[in-house]
C-alpha cells in the first residue's frame, strides 16, 4: 500500500532532485513553455505553482523565499515582474500539462508543461462552428432586384426525346 507517499522520487537522490526541479522551474518561468517527461512534469507542477502564488505579492521576504528555490535572479525577476502582473486575477492552476506521446529511444511518455497566460493559440476566441450544407443558399430579394427582366421571364426549357426519336419541348416547372 501507497499511504502517505505523495512524493514522486523520480529515481534520484534529495539533492539531485531538488536541483532538477529548480533548473526546470527557472526553465519554465524563462522560457514559459519547455517540453519533458509526463513523471517530471507532474512533479514540477507541485513546485512551481506555489512559487508563483508567492510571487503575488511582491515584498522583499516573497522575494528571498522564492529565491531560496530558483537560485537565479533572472527567474525571480521575471516571475515578479511579468508572470505575476498576468496572473495576479488567476486563484490557481498556473500551468497546463500537454501530453505529446512516447519517446521513440525507452518508450517514456513526454509532454509540454507551460504557463497557462502565455499560450496565444489557446487563448484566441475560436470561431463558432458553422454548419455547412450542400444546399445553394437562397438568393436575397437585393440581387432578384438587380437581375434584367428579361431573365426573370423567360423559363428553360427542356429537350425530350421519346422512343419515336421525336423531339418535344417542354416548359420546366416553375421554381
Amino acid at each position: 500500500m501507497r499511504h502517505n507517499k505523495t512524493i514522486n522520487h523520480l529515481g534520484r537522490t534529495s539533492s539531485h532532485r531538488q536541483a532538477m526541479l529548480s533548473n526546470m522551474a527557472t526553465s519554465l518561468i524563462m522560457h514559459k513553455r519547455i517540453f519533458t517527461t509526463t513523471a517530471k512534469a507532474k512533479a514540477l507542477r507541485k513546485y512551481v505553482e506555489p512559487l508563483v502564488t508567492k510571487s503575488k505579492e511582491d515584498t522583499t521576504h516573497s522575494r528571498r523565499e522564492v529565491f531560496a528555490y530558483l537560485q537565479d535572479k533572472a527567474a525571480v525577476t521575471e516571475l515578479f515582474s511579468r508572470i505575476s502582473e498576468k496572473i495576479s486575477t488567476r486563484p490557481g492552476g498556473y500551468t497546463r500539462i500537454i501530453k505529446t506521446g512516447n519517446r521513440l529511444g525507452d518508450n517514456a511518455a513526454m509532454c509540454f508543461i507551460e504557463l497557462v497566460d502565455y499560450n496565444e493559440n489557446m487563448l484566441k476566441e475560436s470561431k463558432k462552428a458553422t454548419s455547412k450544407t450542400r444546399r445553394s443558399r437562397k438568393k436575397t430579394t437585393t440581387a432578384k432586384e438587380e437581375a434584367p427582366a428579361s431573365l426573370k421571364e423567360s423559363k428553360p426549357k427542356v429537350v425530350v426525346e421519346s422512343e419515336e426519336s421525336t423531339t418535344q419541348e417542354s416548359e420546366s416547372p416553375a421554381e
